[in-house]
Parts: C-alpha cells; structure tokens; sequence
C-alpha cells in the first residue's frame, strides 16, 4: 500500500504551503539533498530568493543525517520565517540490496526513493506551486514529477561547472567506450581517462572513484541524473565566469550536448543572515577572532577538510608535525568522524601527549563551528588548507586566499583541477586520497605550506580573482545578471 501524502507543515513562523503569499507572487519549491557540503548553496539561494520578496517552501526530509544538519535547518527558518517548511518522512531502505558503504550514497538512494511523495505535496498546495528547484542528486526522479504536474523544474548544481560538464559527458563517454567494445555489455566497460570537449583530460586517476565502476550505485544515480537533466528548464551552478570560462563556454555552446539547459552562474554565493555575528564577532568564536587579531598580515594557514572527510588517526598527527614545523601560526579546525556526525574525541587525545602546549599561542585547533567566509576574509589568514570542497575554493578564492588542495574523495580532484586551471589555488597531485592507504609525512606537509605561503606569483592571481568575484556578484556582472535574469523567468512562468 502507497504511504498517505505527507501532510503540510508549519515552519518556525507559522507560515504553511498552503497559504499566506498573494497569488501573483512566483511560489518556489526548493528540494534539498544530503549533507552540509550541499545544503550551503541551497540555503544561500533560498536566502536570496527570499530576501527579494520571492515565495520558498523548503522540503525537509526527516530524520536529518546529523543533529548538525538539523540546527542548519532551524537556522535557516528562524533567520527566514517567511520560508515555508514541509516535512517529509524517508521511507525504509534496505541497505542489504545495496552494494556501498558509504552513507552518503544510501541517504541519497533513500531520498530519490520518497520523492514520489511529491506529488500530492504540489498539487495540494495553494497559493500554487510555480517552479521547482531540485538537488542535482534528486534530478533523474524530481523531474519527471515537475513534468507530469506541468511545473518548472530547475537543477541546483552545488560544485564546480567542470564538476558538471563531466556530469553532462559520462554516458556519452561509455557509449563510446561501449561501441568501441564491438557492443559489449555496459557493465563490462573499463573507464579511462576521459576527454570532456572543449574543456580537458580528466585522467583516470582524478575521476571520482566510484565513476570507475559503472555498476556501484552513485555511478547510476549519476548517469540517471546526467541523462535527465537535459529535460530541465535550467541549471544554477555555484560558480562565477571568470575561473571556469571552458566548462562553461562548452556546456552554453552545445559542444557537450547539443540543446543543454540554460546554465546560470550565480556564485559566489552570499552567507545567509544566520553566517553573520553580532556582538562583533567575526568568526563565530571569540576566542579565535581574538588570536586573528593577534597575527601578523598574511601570515595564518587555515585548515579544514570539509564536513564529510575525516583522516585516520596517525595521519592527523603527521598533518599535526608538518604544521607544528611549518613555523607558521596555523588555525585547524579538526574533525574526527565523517558525514556531518558527532564528534566527541578529546582533542588532546587525537592529537598526542603535548602538542596543545607545545604550539600553545602559535596554534588554535577547534573542533567547534566557524564562519568560514567570515575567517577567510581576515586580513591575518595567508593559506587555505583545504579538502577541495567547491564551497571552500570559490570562499577563499573570493576573499583572496590562495588554496592548497589535498583531495580527499568524490569530486575532489576535479575541483582541484579546476582550482589550478583557475589560478586560485596549488594541488598537492602526490598526497593519498579516497581509499589510499599513502601516509603525507609532516615534512612534506610542512615544505608544501612553506612553498604556497612563498608563492608570490600564485598569491597575485587569487588577487586577480578576489576583484573578479566582487565584479560577478556586483550590479551589472555576470553572476548578478543571470540571478535577476532568472528570478524574472520564475516571475514569469505560469502557475500549475
């Protein structure tokens, strides 16, 4: 027996999806996948939609992944009140038919098997549901959906456009390789490097690492995405022209595929209102601002490796060494446990006898929450240390901050590639990632800061890319054209 429709929630404000907003005002449907990585753009879209007098409903699967990703949620609706929230249950998965471990991979597998209850969510809803606005994780099954109601649906693309032109390419990709196996079976294709037109080589080695196999599970969720997402009426990426001009010259021109979707550039996405602290308090945490305030210009590396990726033990404590030997101040913000979970390790513990007092004043390391934009456009951070999330890299590359990447996993490498060809940020090509067992000793991680923090000609371009960031957001730019185009477009369609 299907389960009954989900019924429709009230938000923080009281506020429901069926009702309060006049009719003429276009009625938003934001569906927002797993994980903070992918929330942030979502939220900051949300936000801005909102703040131009835009009506949002906001989709929250329940249960959240972590406690995290709950109060991300509370804070939005506290901060937006005029946002909708409609709750809805996940339906059961059973993981045991599944062939991954990754949790990630299984929420969103769970996910895109209870947006069916949709449906009546859309219909039902008055004033009328006017767009949708979908995760690109959701695509293959939230389109079709719009589809069948006759309500516009666009695809929230939360990394890099070069991330995307992949995306778009994959299953020509293994039709090709297919074809070229005399018609042998999908499944038996081996992938290689791929040639994405007009844009670059991604090398086997830089591809996600589930892409490798076309029969694990995010590699057909990706490839059902990819195929469906050329029916959407556009695609908003979180990026700005100037540091991803081919991916996105090729994907607007029809070289990847002909007839793509409107593509909307719309990056760097803005903090919402809940980022920014009161009480002048910069970064979220007042003894950190404190310390900044006690650095010399240019002279901090910062260090964080994202919500989602979490290093074993021993090699902590050599990231630990080659920061502690890098004679720099350093900011770490450490985590110990994966996918956005609870982490209750004792610092002190993860990180050996000593430590702590030995880079006593020199060094802070948190496992707190901090305003990351906030911190990187302190004038005392020099370096970004970073995992390779795209948040993080168009964050830093906007405040001026160069970026040393170390993957970790998923689309890392190629966010990475990106970062280089842009000139916002190095890549540390050799270090282990996703599954490698590698360990980066702390002189390598030292020398590597070292290096980038010397970096003159490397600092002078992020320069050049923090000016064209302001410029793409800035009246007239590229990035504030295509947003005002596209809220024009949403106050133009018609309603279901």
């Amino acid at each position: 027996m299907a389960p009954p429709p989900p019924a429709m929630q009230q938000g923080p404000a009281g506020g429901e999806l069926n009702g309060g907003a006049a009719a003429t005002t276009p009625h938003v449907l934001f569906i927002p996948s797993a994980g903070i990585g992918h929330l942030t753009p979502v939220f900051r879209v949300i936000a801005g939609f909102s703040s131009q007098g835009i009506d949002v409903s906001v989709v929250t699967v329940l249960p959240t992944v972590s406690a995290a990703e709950t109060d991300y949620f509370n804070g939005l609706f506290a901060d937006y009140p005029r946002v909708r929230r409609v709750d809805m249950q996940l339906l059961p998965l059973d993981a045991s038919e599944l062939a991954t471990e990754d949790p990630f991979f299984l929420r969103w597998e769970a996910l895109r098997r209870s947006v069916h209850q949709l449906g009546p969510i859309v219909t039902a809803a008055s004033p009328p549901v006017t767009a949708i606005v979908t995760d690109i994780t959701l695509t293959s099954c939230v389109v079709p959906i719009a589809k069948e109601l006759r309500v516009p649906c666009h695809v929230l693309f939360p990394t890099a456009a070069t991330m995307l032109a992949l995306n778009a390419h994959y299953p020509i990709y293994l039709h090709q390789q297919q074809l070229n196996n005399k018609g042998g079976a999908a499944a038996a294709v081996v992938v290689g490097d791929i040639d994405i037109p007009g844009v670059f080589r991604v090398p086997r080695s830089s591809l996600p690492p589930a892409l490798l196999d076309v029969n694990k599970l995010f590699t057909k969720q990706f490839i059902d995405n990819s195929r469906v997402i050329v029916q959407a009426d556009g695609i908003l990426v979180n990026t700005f022209d100037f540091v991803e001009p081919a991916p996105l010259s090729a994907l607007r021109g029809g070289k990847i595929v002909p007839g793509y979707p409107p593509v909307y550039t719309i990056g760097p996405l803005k903090p919402h209102a809940g980022a920014v602290k009161s009480a002048g308090i910069i970064t979220g945490d007042r003894t950190i601002d404190e310390w900044l305030g006690q650095q010399a210009a240019r002279s901090v590396v910062y260090v964080a490796f994202g919500n989602r990726s979490a290093a074993r033990l021993d090699q902590i404590r050599e990231i630990a060494a080659g920061l502690e030997a890098s004679g720099y101040p350093f900011l770490w913000v450490l985590k110990t446990t994966k996918v956005d979970r609870e982490d209750d390790a004792e610092l002190a513990d993860v990180l050996g006898e000593g430590f702590l007092d030995r880079v006593k004043w020199r060094g802070l390391v948190t496992k707190g929450w901090v305003e990351q934009e906030a911190l990187l456009k302190h004038p005392a951070v020099g370096m970004f240390l970073s995992h390779g999330g795209w948040n993080s890299a168009l964050e830093a590359s906007s405040s001026g901050v160069p970026v040393l990447v170390w993957p970790q996993l998923g689309d890392h490498r190629v966010n990475a590639m990106a970062a280089v060809s842009a000139g916002i940020g190095a890549w540390a090509e050799g270090w282990g990632w996703d599954g490698d067992e590698r360990m980066v000793t702390g002189e390598e991680v030292a020398a590597k800061v070292r290096e980038v923090m010397a970096d003159e000609k490397l600092r002078a371009s992020v320069a050049v890319a923090r000016e064209e960031a302001a410029k793409a957001v800035a009246e007239g730019g590229t990035s504030y054209r295509n947003m005002h185009e596209f809220v024009a477009k949403l106050k133009g369609a018609p309603a279901a």
